[in-house]
């Protein structure tokens, strides 16, 4: 079980202005004065420890969320307490948006590891964001490609072969990684292989047998949770489902 994270004072008075992950969350050419409304908006909740739920279903929408430290899942339960995962949230990357349709949240989420999040109340964000345009259109942004991450899903759950799956998801966490500045090509995995396993719709022990079928193929290699991508044309192609590092043309196009 994860010790409490002591609370560090200095570092929840961290401005907007000075996070490093500014670029993600703002728009660009925001004055001082637009920067301290929307600083007066936001509100940075204490540290969260491994397996804290931030919220859960049928929560009414308070507010939407960015992680400024760590990552989260999120999840619904079946009736059979089955634990289905719908999506990863990395850092910088706005979540909790499945409530602002019904405004309830139809799904809970969960902190991977330790982590800190900024809360954005949703009401006094709408009303910033109806006065200054440039945050309007880049929540708008942020909220499509949410629905892109969606479509994501949808189409690695659409692949038959669990190895295209496999690849598949490597191969999008690591350009959502370099989406956020960091290392695409080596990184370390927040989630378990058990998670993985839950998020496409696979045996624990079939995500486990994928992860060492690629590392044999010399696609990737892993040491526990630290996966380094040695070929990543072939992590495309076996996403593809091609064998042999042979892409389709349309992807061989857009690698060009």
């Amino acid at each position: 079980m994860s010790q409490p994270v002591p609370l560090d004072l200095a570092r929840l008075r961290r401005s907007c202005s000075e996070c490093s992950l500014r670029v993600l969350c703002l728009p660009a050419g925001v004055d001082a004065d637009d920067m301290r409304r929307l600083e007066a908006v936001v509100q940075r909740r204490k540290p969260l420890a491994r397996g804290s739920v931030l919220f859960r279903v049928g929560d009414p929408l308070g507010a939407v969320y960015v992680a400024s430290e760590g990552s989260f899942k999120t999840v619904v339960v079946n009736p059979a307490g089955e634990e289905h995962v719908l999506g990863f949230h990395l850092p910088g990357e706005l979540f909790g948006l499945d409530a602002v349709g019904s405004g309830q949240h139809r799904c809970e989420a969960v902190a991977l590891g330790d982590a800190r999040v900024c809360e954005l109340p949703f009401h006094q964000l709408a009303t910033v964001a109806a006065r200054l345009p440039s945050l309007q259109r880049q929540l708008l942004r942020i909220m499509g490609q949410s629905a892109d991450l969606d479509h994501d899903h949808v189409e690695v759950l659409a692949r038959r072969q669990a190895n295209e799956r496999i690849a598949l998801f490597l191969h999008g966490l690591g350009e959502r990684l370099r989406r956020i500045g960091r290392p695409a090509d080596e990184f370390q995995l927040p989630m378990s292989r058990d998670e993985i396993a839950r998020y496409l719709g696979l045996a624990l022990e079939t995500v486990s047998r994928g992860f060492t079928r690629l590392q044999e193929d010399g696609v990737i290699e892993v040491r526990g949770r630290r996966v380094r991508i040695l070929d990543a044309r072939g992590l495309q192609a076996a996403a593809s489902g091609c064998e042999g590092g042979d892409l389709p043309p349309q992807s061989r196009r857009s690698q060009a």
